[in-house]
């Protein structure tokens, strides 16, 4: 067609496009196919070359997908069988591509397409749920997702060492609903419980993270890492560790910080390997949540009903105007802010023992492994995989082992300094102080006469000691709860210490003891972990009675 005009060209290509079959220009290939398999639910994700119309029906012990023009790539190969997923089968009827997954009978099913994001195009998402109905509907109908380019990556395991959630459709929703339910409980039962630090191996399974010259991978030094990070928190008193993942499989980068969420944690961990062009770059580093990153995120959580009907520090959003709803939230990110600063700031002093950090200083970005709302985060880079002297060390379990030690003992020294209410931190502080620990008469009578600890000193009412546990629960999370002097006056007039003040930003020493009449030194004496005259957000003091 060189000799015709132009315009007689582009005619003839606009009839001949005209009359084309339609299938070949919305086909779309599955190119591959990838399985992974975690406690809760099996993932089957299927890569196709464009968007894709399909049809998904369960009948028996057989999941269909019908894809309408579709057939399979060149690269095709079917995956083996997995979790809940026992085979998966393929049929081509024309232009018309079916896939047979095998399953169990009593099992159900999402499906769903993904957009290109990222690296990945377009995916087509179908999980398996075990027959006992733990987290899906029976035989969802296609949704859409919103993605970050993650989501179709391994199912988030149930976290290591914790029981998987109860049985019924609401079982993740109502787990997440119940987050305070654990630390009020300890508040009101001695006070005892071990705070839970929530240990994230970055990385894993198809997401190898960083690659040192030497060819180690991220994932798999994180992983060791955190397993010995893990380790040496289960060791110490008064401590609990919950690893997001035991083994070499991928989380999606948001349910890390949600299983965080769902265990009720007090911190959260995460563990990579830093990585630079210049294989010179070198030291450890710590990162918190930017100021950036917090306002996005509420945004996220004000606009989302899901989100706010769910508990933020113990207290629903979702029955609040837009103006408290935004206030509770700003506070509760402000405390869990200045915690996290708090924690880095321990652990990047811990890291510097070991060798020069890579600035000196806390660093700060929207990483999304950051952004939960109520739960002090940091993420740690331990060292630079991509400088070969950083990267034996990485490989060598006692380094590794000093790593986790260092991490250990930055995170110990901030839950020292500032006790989370009703934990066994709290309780020894409590001691050391020569305060008494909360508790309540085991079968509820007020008089305290069946109380564990019956000496004069050591006995409260009941309503008094609610008071004070319901005053520790919500300071934990609000920032913003003083407990009642006047009750606990009455109900205490012979014990040494009147009341409990959780320190918020801009106050001092001189202020706090302003407020309740004391002296500097008596506040001192009281509380002996003030060093210098000095005090931070978060700490809990004792407020003597004179």
């Amino acid at each position: 067609m060189r000799g015709y005009p132009a315009t007689i060209r582009q005619f003839s290509c606009l009839v001949a496009l005209a009359i084309a079959p339609l299938c070949a220009v919305h086909a779309a290939d599955v190119k591959s196919a990838r399985v992974w398999a975690g406690p809760e639910y099996t993932r089957l994700v299927l890569d196709v070359s464009g968007p894709v119309d399909f049809k998904a029906r369960q009948d028996g012990d057989q999941l269909v997908l019908d894809l309408g023009r579709s057939s399979l790539g060149d690269d095709y190969a079917a995956p083996k069988a997995q979790g809940q997923l026992k085979g998966l089968d393929s049929n081509q009827q024309g232009n018309r591509l079916q896939l047979v997954a095998k399953v169990d009978p009593s099992s159900h099913y999402k499906s769903f397409v993904l957009q290109p994001a990222a690296n990945y195009g377009y995916r087509l998402v179908v999980d398996v749920y075990p027959g006992n109905g733990a987290a899906a509907s029976s035989k969802a109908a296609p949704a859409p997702v919103q993605d970050d380019g993650d989501d179709d990556a391994a199912p988030a395991p149930a976290p290591v060492a914790i029981k998987a959630a109860a049985s019924g459709k609401n079982s993740v929703k109502s787990t997440q609903s119940g987050m305070a339910s654990t630390r009020q409980a300890a508040a009101l039962l001695n006070g005892e419980r071990k705070v839970v630090v929530a240990v994230d191996a970055g990385h894993g399974g198809q997401d190898p993270g960083a690659h040192g010259p030497g060819g180690t991978l991220e994932k798999n030094v994180t992983l060791a890492v955190a397993r010995e990070l893990a380790a040496q928190i289960n060791k110490q008193p008064g401590m609990k560790a919950v690893l997001t993942r035991d083994a070499d499989f991928f989380i999606p980068l948001k349910q890390r910080y949600e299983i965080a969420r769902r265990n009720n944690a007090d911190l959260f961990v995460s563990v990579h390997a830093d990585a630079f062009v210049n294989g010179d770059a070198k030291g450890s580093s710590v990162w918190v949540l930017s100021p950036r990153g917090k306002t996005s995120e509420a945004a996220r959580w004000l606009a989302d009903r899901e989100n706010r009907a769910d508990l933020i520090g113990g207290v629903s959003l979702d029955d609040k105007d837009d103006s408290l709803a935004a206030v509770l939230l700003d506070l509760q990110q402000g405390y869990a802010m200045q915690a996290s600063e708090a924690v880095a700031t321990n652990v990047l002093k811990a890291l510097g023992g070991l060798g020069p950090t890579h600035r000196g200083f806390i660093e700060r970005a929207n990483f999304v492994v950051l952004r939960s709302p109520d739960v002090p985060s940091i993420l740690v880079e331990t060292a630079f995989i991509s400088n070969p002297d950083e990267e034996r060390k990485l490989r060598d379990p006692s380094h590794q082992s000093h790593l986790a030690e260092a991490v250990m003992g930055g995170v110990r020294s901030y839950f020292e300094a500032t006790p989370p209410p009703g934990s066994w931190f709290a309780a020894q502080a409590g001691r050391r102080n020569g305060s008494v620990v909360v508790s309540v008469p085991k079968n509820g009578d007020d008089d305290g006469d069946n109380n564990s600890d019956n000496r004069p000193d050591n006995r409260m009412s009941t309503a008094a000691n609610k008071a004070v546990a319901q005053a520790m629960t919500g300071s934990a999370r609000s920032g913003d709860v003083k407990v009642a002097s006047a009750k606990l006056d009455s109900d205490r007039a012979d014990a040494n210490v009147r009341d409990l003040h959780r320190v918020t930003a801009g106050e001092s020493l001189r202020s706090i003891a302003r407020q309740y009449g004391v002296s500097i030194t008596a506040l001192k004496n009281a509380n002996r972990s003030i060093n210098n005259d000095s005090v931070r957000a978060g700490m809990v003091l004792a407020i003597p009675s004179g």
